[in-house]
């Protein structure tokens, strides 16, 4: 029979391609035929390619409209429906289990269209008369408990679902001695279960299918049937199952801890395309998705909302007729503390090699997606980073994202815009980022500077993107501050991509002093490496902003010292340039503060002017000690400022500074040099003092 088959099935596959195909009968019976059981592995995973093939032909040849909208659904369903009802409506086992095969396999194709087909009159009673007709059958069985697991994950189909069939079902997971078949009816138990919560937590006054599991028994049943792996066929039920059943807490925090368990898990995955020591029946059955998905659900962290996100959470909470008992242990296996040990023991256990494999083997996207929601998990702890990066964490990182990317615009001038990307797939930047805010470029992105200059675009994508959230957003901005100090080159390239330098000077006005912080560090890095961004920011007499410069300044008279080093590090490096001086000297004619906050950053106890200051009350600032930073880049900022104006005009800053006590601060700086003979700010202190002294100022007690 496989002889037979596999021709024909190359055949209609051809046949696919052709735009003016229209299926036929005797093409659609061979394909129903070529998911049996009967049929070889090899001749099923071909039957797979067809199936894919024949759908999305069927549907670009029947687009649909306003009129038809239902079109390229019924150009699937009306040829198959009679070929599948008939077959599973038959008599003879042989062409009920060809019906019911594939049926299950049309669902992980085309589910829509597997469901269409189940919803009509009849399909579903003789799914159930057949395992009533063949109740001594493993095969009708087998194949009666894969489809309605498939028909179990979709919502119009598990309403369908009679009781009697749910008790079938949980009659054979517990009592059948077939592993096969007691995993499949328990993946479906499963999903009816947890459905039914999902349908009734979304649908008010409809009736749901009552199913009553035990989750302790089921977990046991499939970690067993994975860890004795004597049928590697019931791997990808079992594995489905864990799946599901690991978003219990209490189940994840099972399976974390039981560590023979999590060593034949992560075998399941080949270590490599074309090469393993695994059999070919067991690569062919590796269920790596499902394998990544139970990690991920292990070692994921409990979601952090936004304060909406939490009020709605507690008005669900308080809507609640019952909370449900043992709520509180359930929350406390949520927190922190408990995702960040399940995520060592998961280490320990060999994880970090199956999850880089199943980026080397797997181009489905699915699959690499959740690969990269449990790398962000385990990159939440600093302490795991370094293992990661050994363990080659960042390279695949890097190769899920550039499969998710598209590529970027090559015409000049052309303004990239953020592509298309929902939530996970902004988490695979945000794992990759948290990398590189603690290691250095060389150990996230290796040599090569070219990989250095590549991770510049998603991590600008993940800053920009209107999707991402504001820790994301803060990740992104500290990964291309730590990368902006590497070279000018990279400076350079940074500040080019489109859009990001609007998006960190609004950061940098952020509420948030951490997110206001880390935008500023990276301007501070930015103009220091970048020539463009030090002429913008006040570099050139052409191009330089006076509301940059401002912004800095006003960033140099914050609470945060980290903030104020950032900006008065820019500052000094601004001021090197004459243009910078003269802006800032038109500032303090306007504002009167610019003298004063710089002044402050050498002696706190100045102080600043403020619209709400009480003229009558005399405020000399704070009694804190100088921080030794802040006063360096204070005095070199003063220095530089004096120097890069007229004489005119300087004295016009010196007897600004009489007036704010700066000329008092300089002198107590420049003669703490006796203790202190090394003090870098020594020199500007002395250099001010006499660009101030030449200008006919004199000091005053």
């Amino acid at each position: 029979m496989a002889t037979e088959t596999a021709p024909k099935l190359d055949a209609l596959l051809k046949r696919t391609q052709d735009k003016t195909w229209k299926p036929l009968p005797d093409e659609l019976a061979t394909l129903v035929d070529a998911f049996s059981p009967l049929q070889p592995h090899g001749t099923r995973t071909k039957a797979y390619v067809v199936l894919a093939a024949a759908c999305q032909a069927l549907r670009q040849a029947n687009p649909s409209s306003k009129a038809e909208p239902q079109a390229p659904l019924d150009a699937i369903t009306k040829p198959l429906t009679p070929i599948v009802a008939a077959k599973i409506g038959e008599t003879a086992e042989k062409e009920i289990v060809s019906g019911l095969s594939f049926l299950a396999a049309l669902f992980q194709v085309e589910w829509e269209a597997a469901s269409a087909i189940l919803q009509r009159d009849g399909v579903l009673e003789s799914v159930v008369d057949s395992v009533d007709l063949y109740p001594s059958s493993l095969t009708i069985s087998r194949a009666a408990a894969q489809l309605v697991s498939q028909a179990a994950g979709h919502k119009a189909c598990r309403a369908l679902i009679p009781a009697q069939c749910i008790a079938w079902l949980e009659t054979k997971s517990k009592r059948s001695q077939d592993t096969i078949l007691r995993a499949a009816t328990a993946v479906a138990l499963v999903k009816l279960s947890q459905g039914a919560e999902a349908d009734a937590a979304t649908t008010t006054g409809a009736d749901q299918p009552t199913v009553s599991i035990n989750n302790d028994d089921l977990v046991a049943l499939m970690k067993g049937l994975i860890i004795s792996g004597d049928s590697s066929t019931s791997f990808g039920d079992s594995v489905e199952g864990l799946a599901y059943l690991s978003i219990n807490p209490t189940v994840k925090e099972q399976l974390s801890r039981d560590t023979p368990f999590l060593q034949k898990l992560f075998y399941l995955v080949p270590r490599r395309k074309g090469q393993s020591t695994q059999t070919p029946e067991e690569i062919a059955t590796s269920p790596v998705y499902g394998v990544a998905a139970i990690i991920a659900n292990i070692c994921a962290y409990r979601p952090r909302l936004s304060e909406e996100e939490v009020q709605i959470a507690r008005l669900r909470r308080m809507a609640s007729s019952a909370r449900k008992e043992g709520e509180s242990e359930t929350d406390r296996l949520e927190d922190d503390e408990h995702a960040k040990a399940r995520g060592k023991r998961l280490l320990q256990a060999g994880v970090l090699e199956a999850l880089t494999a199943a980026v080397r083997v797997s181009d489905s996207r699915a699959t690499r997606l959740v690969v990269g929601k449990a790398l962000l998990s385990l990159v939440e702890d600093q302490g795991n980073r370094g293992k990661i990066l050994q363990a080659g964490g960042a390279k695949a990182i890097i190769t899920i994202i550039q499969s998710l990317l598209p590529p970027p615009s090559t015409k000049p001038g052309q303004a990239e815009h953020p592509p298309p990307l929902d939530r996970s797939e902004l988490e695979c930047i945000q794992a990759l980022a948290k990398l590189a805010i603690t290691a250095s470029p060389i150990q996230v992105f290796g040599p090569n500077e070219g990989a250095l200059y590549d991770a510049i675009r998603p991590f600008a994508i993940l800053l920009v993107h209107p999707s991402s959230i504001l820790l994301q957003r803060f990740e992104a901005i500290m990964a291309l501050t730590n990368m902006a100090s590497q070279s000018p080159v990279v400076a350079t390239r940074i500040s080019l991509f489109p859009g990001i330098m609007n998006k960190v000077e609004l950061l940098m006005l952020e509420d948030h002093a951490l997110v206001r912080r880390a935008a500023t560090e990276l301007v501070c890095n930015l103009i220091a490496g970048s020539e463009e961004i030090f002429n913008k920011y006040g570099g050139d007499r052409a191009t330089g902003s006076k509301s940059k410069l401002h912004v800095l300044l006003a960033l140099c008279d914050v609470d945060d010292i980290q903030t104020r080093l950032a900006a008065s590090g820019a500052l000094a490096m601004l001021t090197a340039e004459s243009n910078a001086c003269q802006i800032i000297l038109e500032l303090e004619r306007e504002k009167h503060t610019a003298i004063a906050i710089l002044g402050q950053l050498v002696d706190p106890s100045i102080h600043v002017p403020r619209e709400d200051d009480d003229d009558d009350e005399e405020d000399h600032g704070s009694d804190s000690s100088p921080d030794p930073g802040l006063a360096h880049r204070g005095v070199t900022c003063i220095r530089n400022l004096l120097a890069g104006v007229d004489a005119i005009a300087r004295r016009e800053l010196g007897e600004r500074a009489q007036q704010v006590r700066l000329l008092q601060a300089l002198v107590r700086l420049f003669r703490s040099g006796s203790d202190n003979p090394s003090n870098p700010a020594l020199v500007p202190a002395a250099e001010s003092l006499k660009l101030l002294l030449d200008s006919g100022i004199t000091l005053t007690a």
